[in-house]
C-alpha cells in the first residue's frame, strides 16, 4: 500500500463478516506484543469509523510507537489480515481446498518424501478432475512429470508416456475452448450492453461474426461441461441481442438443465444458475410460455434457501437486482403496474445499500422500469424524477441502448405534463443525441416527428396520435425495430390516446389476449 492516505484498509475491514472478524482477533494474538496487540487497536479504531479519516487515527495514536512509521503499520494490518482470511477460508471451496492439497504437495517433493507427495497428488487430481479445474490439473501434472524425472524415468513404460502427453493435450485443449468462448461471449456482452439490441442488419452481422471467430456450431458431450455452459451461455446472448427468443430459450434451457445435473461443478459459482433462472423466466415471458415462468420462479424462489449467502455481498446484490428487475418487468408487461409502483421503496433501499457495487445497466433498469410503473398509475411527475435521475447519470449514459430509451420516454412524459415551454428544447438535445450517434432508426425517426407536431400545437387530437400509431404498427413485426417497443409500449400509449382508456388498461387486454 502507499505512503498516501488511502482507504483500501477500511474498505477491507468493513466488507469483514462479524465471523471474518472474530477469526482476525484470534488470528492476530499471535502477534501481541506485551499485553497489548496494536493490530486489535489499529483494527478495531478503523472499523469504528463510518468514512476513512486519517487525520483521526494520527491524533489518536499519536503517543504510539507504531504511528511513526504509519503507512508500515497500515501496511502489516493490511496483510495480517489477508492471511487471517485465507486461513478462514481455506475450506470454503473446492479451489481453495485444491490448491491448499496442491501446496502440500509441493513441499512434500521439496522434502523427498515423494511416495507420500505422489499419493496426496492422486488424491487431487482425481478431485481436479471431478470438478474440471484445469488450471489445477496443469500444475498436477507439471509435478507428475517432476516424479518421473527424479529416478531417471525407471519403471516407467512408453505407453505412459504417452497417456502423459495425452493427458497434456486434454487439459490444453479444454482450456484453449474455454478461453476462446470466454473471449467471444466478453466482447458480445460489451458490445451489447454499449449498444443494445442489433436494430439493423450491419449490427447484427457484428455480432454473427464476433460468434463465428471462435465459436463451433455445437459443443459435443465430450467437451467439458463448463466448455458446453460457456458454448451455450453465448449463444443465448448472440440470439437474445438479435430478438431471436425461440433460440435464446432454447439455449437457457439447456443452461439450466446442465447446472442441475452437475451441481458439484457449479457449487463455487451459485450467480451462474440463478442468472440462468432469472434470464429463462424474461424471456419466458416474453414468448408468452406462463407455465416456463411459473416453473422457474419456483425454482428462483427456493434458490435463497439452497445457497448460503453470508459473506457473499456479490451474490446478495444479484439476488436483489435481478429478482426485484424480473419482478418489475413482469408486472410491467402484463399492466400491473401498481403492484410494480410499490416496489420503489424497497427498490431505493436496495440502491442506496449497494451505491458504488451495483452496475450503472442494473441500475438504469430500474430507473427506468420504476419511471414507465409510475406513469402507468397515472404519475407522470414522479416518473419524471426517475428518469431524470438516469439521464443526469454520466456513467449510464455510456450504456447507449437504454439511455436511447429513456431519452424518448422524457419526451412523453413531457407532453404528458404540458410542458409546453419546455418541449422544444428537449426536442431538440434529443434529436441531436440519436443523430450523434448514428440511432435515428425508423421507430426513432417517426417517433421524434410526430413529437415535433405536437410541439408546434396547442393541443393533440385523436387523429393525430391515430396517424402516429397507424405509422408505427408495421414496426411491431420487424425484428431489428420492435426492440423499442420492449421498455415502454408506445402503441399502447399511442392507443389509450386514440380511444380514450387508460396506458394500464391497454397493456394489460393486450397482455390477457396473449395470455
Amino acid at each position: 500500500m502507499s505512503k498516501a492516505s488511502s482507504d483500501q484498509l477500511h474498505k477491507l475491514i468493513t466488507s469483514l463478516t462479524k465471523a471474518e472478524r472474530r477469526h482476525f482477533k484470534i488470528f492476530s494474538s499471535r502477534h501481541t506484543i506485551g499485553e497489548r496487540n496494536n493490530y486489535v487497536l489499529l483494527f478495531d479504531a478503523i472499523a469504528a469509523q463510518e468514512q476513512y479519516n486519517e487525520e483521526a487515527l494520527l491524533k489518536r495514536f499519536r503517543k504510539e510507537a507504531f504511528i511513526n512509521q504509519f503507512s508500515i503499520a497500515k501496511n502489516r494490518l493490511y496483510e495480517s489480515i489477508l492471511r487471517s482470511l485465507d486461513v478462514f477460508h481455506h475450506n470454503s471451496s473446492v479451489d481453495a481446498q485444491l490448491w491448499k492439497e496442491l501446496h502440500y504437495t509441493e513441499i512434500l517433493y521439496k522434502k523427498t518424501l515423494y511416495d507420500q507427495c505422489a499419493k496426496r497428488l492422486r488424491s487431487v487430481k482425481k478431485l481436479a478432475q471431478r470438478n474440471e479445474k484445469h488450471a489445477v490439473l496443469v500444475q498436477v501434472q507439471a509435478l507428475e512429470k517432476l516424479l518421473a524425472e527424479k529416478d531417471n524415468y525407471s519403471g516407467l513404460s512408453d505407453e505412459q508416456i504417452q497417456h502423459m502427453l495425452d493427458a497434456d493435450r486434454q487439459v490444453a485443449e479444454e482450456i484453449r475452448v474455454i478461453n476462446d468462448l470466454w473471449h467471444v461471449k466478453s466482447r458480445l456482452f460489451m458490445q451489447l450492453n454499449r449498444t443494445g439490441r442489433a436494430r439493423e442488419t450491419t449490427q447484427l452481422e457484428h455480432l454473427r461474426s464476433l460468434l463465428d471467430q471462435a465459436l463451433p456450431s455445437e459443443i459435443a458431450g465430450t467437451h467439458s461441461v463448463n466448455a458446453r455452459y460457456l458454448y451455450h451461455h453465448t449463444s443465448s446472448a448472440y440470439y437474445f441481442a438479435a430478438n431471436d427468443y425461440e433460440n435464446c430459450y432454447t439455449h437457457l434451457a439447456a443452461n439450466a438443465t446442465l447446472i442441475e445435473e452437475n451441481t458439484a461443478i457449479f457449487s463455487d459459482e451459485p450467480n451462474a444458475y440463478f442468472s440462468v433462472l432469472t434470464n429463462l423466466i424474461y424471456v419466458a415471458g416474453r414468448l408468452h410460455r406462463y407455465d416456463a415462468v411459473d416453473n422457474y420462479l419456483e425454482k428462483l424462489r427456493r434458490l435463497p434457501e439452497q445457497l448460503d449467502t453470508g459473506g457473499n455481498e456479490d451474490l446478495e446484490i444479484k439476488l436483489f437486482s435481478s429478482a426485484f428487475s424480473l419482478e418489475l418487468a413482469l408486472y410491467n408487461s402484463i399492466g400491473q403496474f401498481q403492484k410494480a409502483a410499490e416496489l420503489a421503496p424497497r427498490i431505493s433501499e436496495g440502491l442506496d445499500k449497494y451505491e458504488g457495487r451495483l452496475s450503472k445497466i442494473r441500475e438504469a433498469h430500474f430507473c427506468l422500469s420504476l419511471a414507465v410503473a409510475f406513469y402507468g398509475t397515472g404519475k407522470p411527475h414522479i416518473a419524471l424524477r426517475w428518469i431524470t435521475r438516469l439521464l443526469n447519470d454520466t456513467a449510464i449514459g455510456q450504456n447507449e441502448w437504454i439511455y436511447a430509451v429513456a431519452q424518448l420516454f422524457q419526451v412523453i412524459l413531457h407532453i404528458e405534463l404540458d410542458h409546453h415551454e419546455v418541449l422544444p428544447y428537449v426536442l431538440r438535445s434529443v434529436t441531436r443525441y440519436f443523430k450523434t450517434r448514428n440511432r435515428v432508426y425508423q421507430f426513432e425517426t417517426r417517433f421524434l416527428a410526430f413529437a415535433e407536431n405536437l410541439s408546434q400545437q396547442t393541443k393533440a387530437t385523436a387523429a393525430d396520435y391515430n396517424a402516429f400509431l397507424q405509422s408505427i404498427a408495421p414496426l411491431a413485426d420487424d425484428p431489428f425495430e420492435r426492440s423499442a417497443f420492449e421498455y415502454f409500449d408506445f402503441p399502447a400509449w399511442a392507443e389509450s390516446k386514440v380511444s380514450g382508456k387508460s396506458f394500464g388498461e391497454i397493456v394489460a387486454a393486450k397482455a390477457g389476449a396473449e395470455m
